[in-house]
């Protein structure tokens, strides 16, 4: 954070666009460069970009950036103009769920700012990009208008493909955006934009391909579940899928409440849920950035079972962390770059 002065410093914010694009490079780094020049057209420290992780697989790249409030909101919404211009919604294909080219677009507090004021930044946001540049959006969890769009999967049910529909009728319609099907969105697609607090956006590697057996596991530890039985873990959101270019199947999830539920444990309830089903997991990918106390924490668990009595660095914890969950199965996992 050196890089905010002291006033920026009293109020910051982290934004984590996922965009419909994890192929080509040269769109990401349009993306990446319009949201480094529209953080410095705000303020003169613009925005930091902390990670930038493609997946190739699922077509989706998740970017990650922190600064002023004032330099977030513009950096985000000339990532959305440049996103909206170069990824055209009728070709895209993956495996993940989504809107549009900018499919969820979330602003998060740091420090000096409350959640409720992101949720009105969001709002703005939200009502600017639909007002400036006609790509409809959603709003959602902590800035969401209707109580059942608190919830992103109700914001994105059926999709891209699904946006002909939903925008004609009025109970579905985006909380910004036209009453008819433009080329523009057809373009595009749609934006859920919210404000929220840490996730962590997480795959749990399956020694299977199937992704029906993945379904299955993500069902069990889901909070939501299935249909009358309640899944195992609060606070938590899952999809099972195959992914083609790792060769194996996995659990999605997202943790949206780590103090409930915290990383170490949702990876052993997967592993206990995978066994439960005569499968294993066999390792942990972190898309994104992780707090980095989710890692100690994690680490001096494993350490704890493991009955070690050993003093332990603060670097050790977190290689304990690493190993125990296989966070480096897919990748070399460097701390340094994937922790917040």
């Amino acid at each position: 954070m050196e890089n905010f002065s002291d006033k920026d410093m009293d109020r910051i914010i982290e934004c984590v666009p996922n965009f419909s694009e994890g192929r080509n490079m040269q769109v990401i780094e349009a993306i990446v460069t319009a949201i480094e020049n529209g953080g410095r057209k705000v303020s003169r420290n613009g925005v930091k970009v902390l990670n930038v992780d493609p997946g190739e697989a699922a077509n989706r790249t998740v970017i990650t950036f922190t600064g002023s409030p004032e330099a977030v909101v513009e950096a985000a919404f000339q990532a959305v103009k440049t996103a909206g211009e170069l990824i055209d919604m009728r070709k895209q294909q993956g495996t993940h769920p989504r809107s549009g080219a900018t499919d969820v677009l979330p602003l998060i507090p740091i420090s000096g700012i409350s959640l409720q004021e992101c949720a009105e930044l969001a709002r703005s946001l939200a009502g600017r990009i639909y007002g400036e540049l006609g790509i409809p959006c959603y709003c959602y969890e902590a800035a969401a208008f209707k109580t059942a769009r608190k919830n992103l999967a109700v914001c994105r049910s059926g999709e891209y493909e699904a946006l002909p529909q939903k925008i004609s009728d009025p109970e579905r319609r985006p909380d910004f955006g036209p009453d008819t099907y433009t080329e523009k969105v057809a373009f595009s697609g749609a934006v859920n934009v919210g404000a929220r607090d840490f996730l962590i956006a997480v795959n749990f590697n399956l020694d299977t391909t199937s992704a029906d057996i993945a379904h299955e596991i993500a069902c069990d530890v889901r909070e939501k579940g299935r249909p009358g039985k309640p899944g195992t873990l609060k606070g938590c959101k899952a999809i099972g899928w195959y992914i083609e270019e790792y060769g194996l199947a996995q659990v999605s999830m997202n943790i949206t409440d780590i103090n409930s539920t915290p990383l170490h444990s949702a990876y052993e309830e997967v592993c206990r849920a995978a066994e439960a089903r005569g499968r294993k997991v066999t390792g942990t990918e972190i898309i994104g950035l992780v707090p980095k106390r989710c890692l100690i924490d994690a680490g001096r668990h494993f350490i704890e079972k493991q009955q070690s009595s050993f003093e332990t660095s603060e670097e050790d914890i977190i290689t304990t962390a690493v190993r125990s969950m296989g966070l480096d199965e897919l990748r070399e996992f460097v701390a340094e770059e994937k922790t917040i």
